[in-house]
């Protein structure tokens, strides 16, 4: 039966259908086939008993933080003050692309926003500095998905709701691996231009005085993710009221650089509305996917199929990144991981492993969606960083240019696989 599902989803992806109509009609069909369809009398109250979850207030009020720091222009500021701080590494202004989408992350909690803002405000270069346009747009792509682990975010907050895990313990464990995964990428860029010095571009012209005259550029992320996760562990917000503090935080900003107006705002809430409406309407078609699929006991058969194969903690967690990598070719992340987790979670609390907690798993699976944001034919980032190129070109570009950095996300799984305190340190030297 899991084998039957699994393939009729991927059908239904293939064929272009909608995401959340994916779900949808999974659920139907298979409630209609195993229940008779009398779970589906019951679709609204499963969806309104979720969407009163507190928690996903969150979710619009990151998006809407996102959408001011994009118009408020405090991201080409944020970009101009990087550059003069990090274009002497071997690779230039890729290492630029790297350390502004982590200070973007920091307070966007979106790895399409991420790479869409640093996109547009980087791409110029390319062609101005002469970049090999590949690695340079890969570094955008790979650069972006920081957005989801670095917190705030979005996706630990939805993870969060499913597992009933800590979404403070989650942000606190995301902040070390993020930082590691972000030296990673540089540590390829640099590789990379240390064989291919033409790669490289050509050499940012800088001084200390400039870049000590760049610091007040920083200050607005910087601030920003102060109030938001520093609200947190004050024990003053919630997450969610967390959110609601820097997005009155951001429109201070806009206010203070004269970016704050009537139709900033309009196109910064309607860009939140669709967003969310996306988002949202996935989310309640993968709860009730749950439920049928709960219902029907694939969760428990699951179980039994993994004990029945007798292999080692490791080896299931190992048998669980190869299925995560091989999904993530195939279906968009938010619903990937919407529809897996209830079902891959219980395997991994139930191997008995300490060291394989709920908040590390967390995190093992947001680097896991982050390998599928720059994995082909899917990759999402892979799309917007296309979508940015004015000039055109071809989609494989961006896909080879992002293939290196997918290497150095295997590499941070395989360290989270055999150092699980790298995320649970900061977590349990907080709150145990």
């Amino acid at each position: 039966m899991v084998a039957w599902i699994l393939i009729g989803l991927l059908i239904l992806v293939v064929a272009a259908v909608p995401v959340a109509a994916v779900l949808g009609i999974l659920s139907f069909v298979l409630d209609e086939i195993a229940m008779d369809g009398r779970l589906t009398l019951g679709i609204g109250e499963i969806v309104w008993d979720k969407s009163k979850e507190f928690i996903l207030v969150a979710v619009p009020m990151f998006i809407l933080l996102g959408e001011i720091m994009l118009r408020a222009g405090i991201a080409r500021r944020m970009y101009g003050a990087v550059i003069q701080w990090l274009s002497w590494l071997p690779g230039g202004l890729m290492h630029a692309n790297i350390g502004s989408c982590t200070i973007f992350a920091a307070s966007s909690g979106s790895s399409v926003a991420t790479a869409a803002t640093v996109g547009t405000v980087a791409y110029p270069e390319i062609e101005k500095r002469k970049y090999n346009e590949s690695l340079f747009l890969g570094s955008l792509a790979a650069g972006g998905t920081l957005g989801i682990l670095v917190p705030p975010s979005i996706n630990m907050i939805l993870y969060g709701l499913l597992t009933d895990t800590s979404v403070p313990e989650l942000y606190l464990a995301g902040i070390i691996p993020g930082i590691i995964l972000a030296l990673l990428f540089m540590g390829v860029i640099a590789l990379a231009c240390l064989y291919r010095k033409d790669w490289g571009g050509e050499k940012v012209q800088t001084s200390w005085s400039q870049r000590i005259s760049t610091l007040p550029a920083l200050l607005p992320p910087i601030v920003l993710f102060s109030a938001v996760v520093g609200s947190i562990y004050a024990g003053v917000a919630t997450p969610t009221e967390a959110a609601s503090i820097g997005v009155v935080m951001s429109l201070l900003i806009a206010a203070y650089f004269k970016s704050l107006n009537v139709k900033m705002l309009l196109e910064a809430f309607e860009g939140t509305m669709r967003t969310t409406a996306m988002i949202m309407i996935i989310v309640f078609a993968a709860i009730f996917l749950n439920f049928v699929l709960g219902f029907m006991g694939i969760t428990q058969a699951m179980l039994n199929f993994i004990a029945e194969l007798g292999l080692t903690p490791i080896q299931t967690i190992l048998l669980i990144v190869f299925f995560y990598l091989l999904l993530g070719m195939f279906m968009e992340t938010l619903s990937m991981m919407l529809t897996t987790i209830p079902v891959v979670f219980p395997i991994v609390m139930a191997l008995g492993v300490p060291e394989f907690s709920d908040v590390w798993f967390g995190i093992l699976i947001t680097i896991l969606m982050e390998a599928a944001l720059i994995t082909p034919p899917i990759g999402v980032n892979l799309y917007v960083v296309q979508g940015i190129r004015d000039r055109g070109g071809k989609f494989n570009d961006v896909a080879l240019g992002a293939t290196p950095f997918v290497v150095a996300m295997l590499a941070m799984i395989l360290i989270l696989i055999a150092a699980p305190s790298i995320a649970t340190w900061l977590p349990t030297l907080v709150y145990h």
